[in-house]
């Protein structure tokens, strides 16, 4: 290290965060990885500081403790989440065509690694299964629920149905994943899905009659 990298503390700070910030997303994402491959029982504390390599001072340090750690993996897949929507390309062209760009696109953010690890433990919270922080998870169930409009916007015009469809799309991609949460074994729900692009495009080709 020059003279010179030494006398510069702004450089060593911003190292030093950079650090941080790289602990605390390798903690999030083995969080994340420990609840889709073991369920959310097994996240612990002890066990998640294990499979992050880390001690568990390390995590009360980023994040408090393991409520405040299972929240920040909620604001990260919400964030993600709104990411994967809001960059959504949807082609111009026939209807079908566009309503399968949206369908797709919001299963991939639904269907998403943080995605279903926010969920159960969404699902967990509401269950009363750990004291995590409820009413804030509530609130950020609801904001999710809020995206549904999104999934729609400006990109389709619905004859101001919008908010129904994004309704719609929210409980079947979620229930969707629900199921695929409930079983060892890959489900495919392409079926499913085409059935989905079916029902918006004929209501979206009836109101252009």
């Amino acid at each position: 290290m020059t003279p010179a990298q030494r006398s510069n503390p702004t450089r060593k700070i911003r190292r030093t965060q950079l650090r941080g910030d790289r602990t605390r997303d390798a903690i999030i994402g083995e969080t994340v990885r420990c609840i889709n491959e073991e369920g959310f029982a097994a996240a612990s504390a002890s066990h998640i500081a294990e499979r992050a390599g880390v001690t568990w001072g390390v995590i009360q340090y980023h994040f408090g403790d393991r409520n405040g750690l299972l929240s920040a993996v909620i604001v990260d897949g919400f964030q993600s989440f709104r990411r994967s929507i809001e960059s959504v390309s949807v082609p111009a062209g026939p209807s079908r065509q566009r309503v399968e760009a949206i369908v797709e696109a919001a299963w991939a953010a639904f269907s998403s690694p943080e995605s279903r690890a926010s969920f159960e433990i969404l699902i967990s919270a509401r269950a009363g299964r750990d004291q995590i922080q409820v009413g804030e998870l509530e609130s950020m169930a609801s904001d999710m629920r809020a995206l549904s409009g999104v999934l729609v916007g400006d990109r389709v015009d619905l004859g101001g149905q919008d908010a129904v469809v994004g309704e719609v799309l929210w409980a079947t991609l979620r229930g969707l994943v629900m199921a695929q949460m409930l079983t060892s074994r890959t489900i495919n729900t392409s079926r499913e899905r085409a059935l989905l692009v079916d029902l918006i495009t004929g209501l979206l080709d009836g109101l252009a009659v």
